[in-house]
């Protein structure tokens, strides 16, 4: 046991010090933000020219082409071009999955144990991410890939934490990376987020995200579509109230709202091989 005890308290000073010094944490790639930058000034920057800044990034390149084509977006004709896929998504779509891409590529994995560790997350939130975009063009009001961004961001200092341990220093087992997450997670996500300059729509998500009672308004807002994804990732029943207790799930109607054998949404065990198929374009 104090072996253990021991060993917690090293990774708890690691990552203490790692939110004490926020250079140590990532930052946005150039590419990235001279994408965002263009993106902001729609005026200025043609179709092209975005294009050819984008197309510098072949892995973004991929991801868009595969989301302009996935099933969430049902678009009639399959885009065939970069540029295609451009117009097919516009402006702030785009960002949002420029964004999604950074996010993936920022951490650097230093071991075969830091890379199981974050995979597992990564797999955890694309699944997470991808619930939240089904539901959302289900019940319409927001559109789905603000929801993913959103349900990504909202747990990104979760992978945060794995930036702790460098410099020859082990990854911690799941069951101890899971406390630290618990106990680091929400904060190290604020400083990240504000480090990155996001809106700041998404760092009240990351400090209210798992907030199962919180009601702000009447109508399903963006919290309430991630906390439901996040819901429906959950392993242990201790971390969760029955779902219907939830707020969010109180502002679902019928037939949105019905309930499966297991206490999960209906519509989401259904249609679990369509969300399967969209979390695989964000991986």
């Amino acid at each position: 046991m104090q072996a253990a005890d021991s060993d917690y308290s090293i990774y708890r000073q690691l990552v203490s010090q790692l939110m004490s010094d926020e250079e140590q944490l990532p930052s946005l790639p150039t590419l990235t933000l001279e994408i965002r930058r263009a993106l902001a000034m729609p005026e200025e920057v043609n179709i092209p020219r975005l294009a050819g800044l984008i197309g510098q990034d072949p892995a973004l390149s991929a991801l868009l082409v595969k989301y302009a084509s996935s099933p969430l977006l049902r678009t009639r004709v399959t885009p065939k071009t970069l540029e295609d896929v451009l117009r097919v998504l516009g402006m702030q779509q785009v960002d949002r999955v420029v964004m999604m891409h950074s996010i993936k590529s920022l951490f650097t994995l230093h071991s075969a144990g830091h890379k199981q560790l974050f995979l597992a997350a990564w797999h955890r939130l694309t699944l997470q991410g991808s619930i939240c975009a089904f539901l959302a063009r289900q019940v319409g009001r927001i559109p789905a890939d603000h929801v993913v961004l959103a349900s990504l961001l909202s747990e990104v200092g979760d992978l945060a934490v794995l930036s702790a341990f460098k410099d020859g220093h082990l990854p911690p087992s799941p069951t101890r990376y899971a406390e630290l997450c618990r106990a680091y997670g929400r904060s190290l996500g604020v400083i990240l987020l504000k480090k990155w300059a996001v809106d700041e729509e998404y760092v009240q998500i990351v400090r209210e995200v798992g907030n199962w009672s919180l009601q702000r308004v009447r109508q399903l807002e963006l919290l309430d579509l991630v906390n439901l994804g996040r819901y429906h990732v959950l392993d242990s029943d201790a971390e969760r109230p029955p779902l219907a207790s939830l707020a969010a799930y109180a502002k679902l109607i019928a037939p949105y709202n019905e309930l499966a054998l297991d206490g999960r949404l209906c519509l989401v065990e259904q249609h679990w091989d369509d969300i399967q198929t969209l979390a695989a374009t964000l991986r």
